[in-house]
């Protein structure tokens, strides 16, 4: 019973951190219709980032902050210069982003190498906490209350602020939501860049527990995928739900099933699709 306790905990945590990933991903599609191929890429950047921040100045605070706010403000220059050209051409996004992202993995293959690394969980979120008989590793309770307090922030964000009521009219229809005064310029600007910096935050929580090397980007990325078309483009429920199915999936699949775990990840997508395209929070 502990062991399954375990597991699932262990999805839970992971599916926290992909949730960081998918829920900048579904903004970005959700407001501005961009297919960000390269979010792997920017995930993998603010794990390294992250890690040099920490063995520089070690404060992990810092460190997450830094993965964060780094790939932020490279989102929001990509969006600036690149993305709000080709808006209307989603092949063109893809084309640009996947090459984006093949530069991002080459760029951090000559600064941190090719050998893994892993991020040092700072001494107060080292060890494990009891409860009970059951024993659990503390950052990983504290990454499942990380991703909950980030959802709780988002869905506040969203459904309850001025910004939030741009963003959705945004959604609804931009165009009409620019003829009434929005500035859908500047409010893609920032929310690309809010959807770099959730990624450049995964790869930096995520950094203790998965670490950083070459190829995680391309690893990582159909998870989100997987994760964001079970939910649902544009849905941030839909991203919290997928999160943690994937989460506990890729866990018990894995322990239970290992020459079949990416069966047990893509036959629900594959099923969801058939069922309902727009996956399980998506509007049609």
């Amino acid at each position: 019973m502990l062991a399954w306790a375990t597991l699932v905990l262990n999805g839970v945590a992971f599916g926290s951190v992909l949730f960081l990933m998918s829920s900048g991903f579904t903004l970005a599609f959700g407001v501005m219709r961009i297919i960000n191929v390269a979010h792997g890429a920017l995930y993998l950047l603010g794990a390294y980032v992250a890690i040099s921040v920490m063995h520089a100045t070690g404060s992990f605070v810092l460190a997450a902050a830094a993965g964060g706010v780094s790939t932020m403000a490279l989102g929001m220059l990509i969006q600036r210069l690149a993305l709000e050209r080709i808006y209307d051409n989603q092949l063109a996004q893809v084309l640009f982003t996947m090459g984006l992202a093949f530069v991002i993995g080459d760029v951090t293959l000559v600064v941190w190498g090719g050998h893994p690394q892993v991020l040092t969980a700072p001494a107060g979120l080292s060890g494990s906490v009891e409860f009970g008989p059951f024993i659990y590793p503390r950052y990983r309770v504290f990454v499942i209350i990380l991703g909950a307090a980030v959802a709780a922030i988002l869905w506040g964000v969203i459904a309850k602020t001025r910004l939030g009521a741009t963003v959705r009219a945004c959604v609804d229809d931009a165009e009409m939501a620019q003829g009434v005064g929005v500035h859908t310029r500047r409010l893609f600007t920032v929310m690309f860049g809010v959807s770099a910096f959730l990624a450049g935050l995964g790869g930096a929580i995520g950094a203790p527990i998965i670490g950083a090397a070459r190829g995680l980007d391309f690893e990582v990325l159909p998870l989100t995928l997987v994760v964001v078309i079970l939910g649902g483009l544009g849905s941030l429920g839909g991203a919290l739900v997928g999160s943690l199915f994937v989460g506990i999936a890729d866990s018990l699949g894995k322990a239970l099933f290992p020459e079949l775990s990416y069966f047990t990840l893509f036959a629900p997508m594959a099923i969801v699709l058939a069922v309902r395209p727009m996956g399980l929070f998506g509007k049609a």
